[in-house]
């Protein structure tokens, strides 16, 4: 239970249904933190609590959830996974550092929310666990459970629950997949949860001012440096202070000006130089992604399916097939029909059904791109 309207409904759709339900926050160690002291949720006043800036799993959070809990007079834990929080974080610098762009809440749910928290499930004998994730799971074969689109197309997070294992899916509820948006808050009225009109979080958590960099040199403090920007031609065309500072894609805030618009089209972490130029440098055909999760057997053959290789676009035709890499699964191996903008290495990669386009078939890490001028991946 996180504190939102949406956790906050799956709760309390799944105690209607008949489930013993036990309502877990997530103790992160987010910025503004202040969560000692808080007294058991029957006993809970919000308003002897520090609230500090909104954001997922805030102390804000963690006090709207033990509302919500005692209203429901369901059991409720905060479970202390700040230690393994760090490692997030760690992913996150270590990514921007690197030249990529990271993507830590897919990370979280991997690691944390469906990771060590099933864990903490099997400890106090709990069969499922349950989040409020606009995403569902087919158990038509229960060997074989498959993940989908929510049917809210607009809040879908299927794009962020990838990376749960067929065997993960097995102990996963997420009831409020098959829900509209506003009726999750229609049902939240009626049932009476004061979270009922509660904004959505926007912010990663942990950076709640979002001054990416900043927190970026606080912990890696030799990447503010001036570097080169160059141009397409490798010319110096100006100066910026770190790598760190831009993403693939970007636009405002380059720093400097070519009497058009010019875009971030690459950064370099060794040289710490960043290249700019016009849109089509931005332009993607292929793609490879790497650490993946196959929901169904790998196809080794050229398959068409859609493709989604950022959480706020659509998924996109192409042709997929898996080829051996580094890990114990085959990387995924991307064709575009139509170039794609800014299909950035270190964001996640989703790999949709073409004849079911609500069904995952697999995911990934984007690892290396090709552009139009390339000869391939």
């Amino acid at each position: 239970m996180s504190g939102g309207v949406d956790s906050s409904v799956g709760a309390a759709l799944l105690q209607r249904a008949g489930f013993e339900v036990v309502g877990c926050f997530m103790r992160l160690g987010s910025p503004g933190e202040d969560l000692e002291g808080l007294r058991p949720a029957d006993e809970c006043d919000s308003s002897r609590i520090r609230i500090g800036k909104q954001g997922c799993c805030s102390v804000g959070d963690a006090a709207d959830a033990r509302l919500v809990a005692a209203q429901l007079g369901i059991p409720f834990y905060v479970c202390n996974f700040k230690k393994d929080f760090d490692r997030i974080i760690d992913y996150f610098v270590d990514e921007y550092a690197s030249g990529r762009t990271p993507n830590p809440c897919v990370r979280c749910n991997d690691w944390l929310k469906f990771g060590k928290l099933h864990e903490y499930a099997r400890q106090i004998g709990a069969e499922y666990v349950a989040s409020g994730h606009y995403a569902r799971i087919d158990r038509t074969d229960p060997e074989r459970p498959e993940l989908l689109r929510g049917l809210d197309q607009s809040k879908d997070q299927s794009y962020v629950l990838f990376g749960a294992t067929r065997d993960r899916l097995k102990e996963m509820i997420l009831p409020i997949g098959h829900l509209p948006k506003a009726e999750v808050r229609r049902l939240a009225e009626a049932f009476g949860l004061p979270v009922f009109d509660k904004p959505d979080s926007q912010e990663i958590c942990f950076v709640p001012d979002n001054d990416y960099a900043g927190l970026v040199e606080r912990r890696r403090p030799e990447l503010a440096m001036s570097g080169e920007i160059r141009d397409a031609d490798g010319n110096t065309v100006g100066t910026h202070e770190g790598h760190h500072r831009f993403t693939l894609g970007q636009r405002r805030g380059v720093g400097v000006a070519f009497g058009y618009p010019i875009y971030v089209v690459d950064r370099d972490p060794e040289s710490n130089t960043i290249t700019v130029g016009d849109e089509g440098r931005l332009m993607t055909e292929s793609c490879r992604a790497g650490d993946t999760n196959w929901l169904v057997e790998p196809f080794s053959g050229w398959t068409e399916a859609l493709v989604q290789h950022r959480y706020n676009s659509p998924a996109e035709p192409a042709r997929v097939r898996g080829v051996l890499g580094d890990g114990e699964k085959p990387n995924i191996e991307v064709r575009f029909h139509a170039a794609q903008r800014a299909v950035t290495p270190g964001q996640a990669l989703v790999v949709y059904d073409r004849h079911n386009d609500a069904r995952v078939l697999a995911g990934g890490w984007i690892e290396h791109t090709a552009g139009n001028r390339a000869a391939g991946v």
